[in-house]
């Protein structure tokens, strides 16, 4: 469960899976080794990401795979999620905190030295820094389809002690500079959920970042 321990991170989108359903790209990824799963399905409604929710918790309960919610306090505590992840317009790091208890996880996107910062002054047990090489994921923030780049990245893993996790545009083909930059992982939408094979590529992408951990070594 320790952020700092994980390397290949799937955020979730049916949208982007094709045939598959979520559910399906999930326990492909679990099959694969993903470390971590977020919950995310913004273009869902509140009942169905709850449904879906449930699906996911059985699912990575029975791996010991964290699941996280993006956003969503309320969907994390109504499925016994691990924690959640947040962004800079979702409720404060401190605040779901005291709602989720000490033991729950928590992360918070961030893009500046000064919102890492104040994350980790917070509480955060992580940061997701991006979008590094861009994303056409989130197309309700057009301003990330061009990418941040590394050296935030750099910079930012320098500014805190939690661990860092790489998004936006990471793939196994460029993932290992991502961490070379100081992430301990990176986190992925397209790159497993488009797959053909999700748990093939979720096995890729974890080669390519532990190849470069083990040279970090």
């Amino acid at each position: 469960m320790n952020p700092a321990n994980w390397r290949t991170y799937l955020v979730t989108q049916e949208s982007l899976s094709g045939e598959s359903t979520t559910a399906e790209v999930v326990e492909a990824a679990i099959d694969g080794g993903v470390d971590v799963v977020q919950l995310r399905e913004k273009d869902t409604d509140t009942r169905r990401r709850y449904e879906l929710g449930r699906e996911l918790r059985e699912l990575t309960a029975a791996a010991d795979v964290p699941l996280l919610v993006n956003d969503r306090v309320d969907i994390a505590q109504a499925i016994d999620a691990d924690g959640v992840h947040l962004g800079q317009s979702d409720l404060p790091v401190d605040v779901a905190r005291e709602l989720l208890g000490s033991e729950a996880i928590i992360g918070c996107s961030t893009g500046t030295i000064e919102e890492a910062t104040e994350a980790e002054a917070a509480g955060a047990d992580y940061l997701g820094v991006g979008a590094i090489y861009g994303t056409d994921s989130k197309t309700d923030v057009p301003e990330e389809k061009d990418g941040t780049g590394l050296e935030i990245v750099s910079e930012i893993a320098d500014a805190v002690s939690i661990p860092v996790v790489g998004i936006g545009g990471v793939t196994a083909a460029n993932a290992a500079p991502v961490r070379e930059a100081g992430a301990s992982g990176v986190a992925v939408i397209s790159e497993i959920t488009g797959a053909e094979e999700p748990a093939a590529a979720t096995r890729e992408l974890g080669a390519a970042v532990s190849a470069e951990v083990g040279n970090d070594e």
